[in-house]
């Protein structure tokens, strides 16, 4: 086989002037559970955890220590993204502002590297009408490859019709969202404040599933059939409940609890999602989820810094898949998907 291309496509970074508007967030009086994460990196001694892990270096320096470890391993490109909560916990016009700053600095970093970076554009639901502008600047005058959101804004999720001008902007413009985790929303934070529940073993999870089951089952992708969402973590565990969300959705919608919609669960997750491999390196999940889902919705990705990359690359490289699948899983879906240049 020829050398395998590897496209890692859940690969944070973050730029000092939202690494600074978080610190002041971590010290401000906001009850979100964000907090627990975001004091972590951002104000350091303020938490145990995640600052004795030093993430935040990972996140700003880009073309440095994070290129010499992806030419270390033989890593091809990531596909870079602002990274969580981004710019959802600020004020709109706060967010409005942040978004395309980085934006920016995210488009030169990928003219200074266009082998080996692309990008994710962040923007504002906070202000929808300026989100679509934004984004439409971001795709036609910057050139990035998607765009990246972090689950819900202000408690609330992508089936209220007053996010829907950025949902029509995104498939207008053919990009993918990647929804991203967060911490839970405040209805939901209960149960997952203790234990280390909150954020990567089990919160984030439940939150971008639920918000991902929200949009099929609400009908969005009725409005938008052509809009593309992409999510992590193999799925955020929903390619394995697909067959009860169907069962069940289907017995709601009889009893008027859901609205009728024009396709099934499943119907929905296979046309309209495809998801990343980003921070679950488990082989019998992968085989499930490429037979489940068909081999061109199932990406490769790290989940950079937040995980280390040497071990991603190993299990991308080892995976019992033949070559044509894994040839699309390391790097042909991402091409299709996020519109980056195939090679040759």
């Amino acid at each position: 086989m020829a050398k395998l291309r590897t496209i890692a496509t859940e690969e944070a970074f973050s730029i000092p002037e939202v690494a600074a508007a978080l610190k002041e967030v971590a010290r401000g009086p906001s009850q979100s559970l964000d907090k627990l994460l975001v004091r972590g990196i951002y104000d350091a001694g303020a938490s145990k955890g995640y600052d004795a892990l030093n993430f935040l270096d990972g996140l700003l320096d880009v073309e440095d220590r994070r290129l010499k470890q992806m030419d270390e391993l033989d890593i091809d490109m990531h596909l870079l993204s602002l990274t969580a909560p981004g710019v959802q916990m600020f004020d709109a016009d706060t967010a409005t502002d942040l978004a395309a700053l980085a934006n920016d600095a995210l488009a030169d970093i990928c003219k200074r590297h266009p082998a080996r970076f692309a990008g994710l554009a962040s923007f504002a639901p906070q202000s929808p009408k300026r989100a679509a502008k934004e984004m439409e600047r971001a795709i036609n005058d910057l050139k990035l490859n998607g765009f990246i959101l972090n689950s819900h804004t202000n408690d609330e999720y992508l089936d209220d019709p007053k996010f829907w001008p950025f949902l029509e902007a995104a498939e207008a413009l053919d990009a993918c969202i990647y929804i991203h985790p967060r911490a839970a929303s405040y209805g939901l934070k209960g149960p997952l404040q203790d234990y280390g529940m909150d954020s990567a073993m089990w919160g984030y999870g439940v939150e971008t599933g639920t918000h991902a089951v929200r949009m099929m089952t609400s009908g969005v992708f009725d409005h938008f059939p052509k809009l593309k969402i992409c999510i992590g973590h193999m799925g955020e565990a929903i390619p394995f409940w697909l067959w009860r969300l169907n069962f069940m959705n289907s017995r709601a919608q009889e009893g008027g609890r859901a609205p009728k919609t024009s396709l099934t669960m499943a119907e929905y997750f296979q046309r309209n999602f495809v998801i990343t491999t980003s921070g679950v390196e488990d082989p019998l999940a992968l085989d499930y989820s490429i037979k489940k889902l068909g081999a061109d919705n199932v990406l490769w990705a790290i989940d950079y810094p937040y995980q280390p990359m040497k071990p991603a690359v190993d299990f991308i490289r080892s995976a019992p898949l033949d070559d044509e699948t894994k040839a699309k899983v390391a790097h042909k879906n991402a091409e299709r998907v996020f519109h980056i240049k195939p090679l040759g």
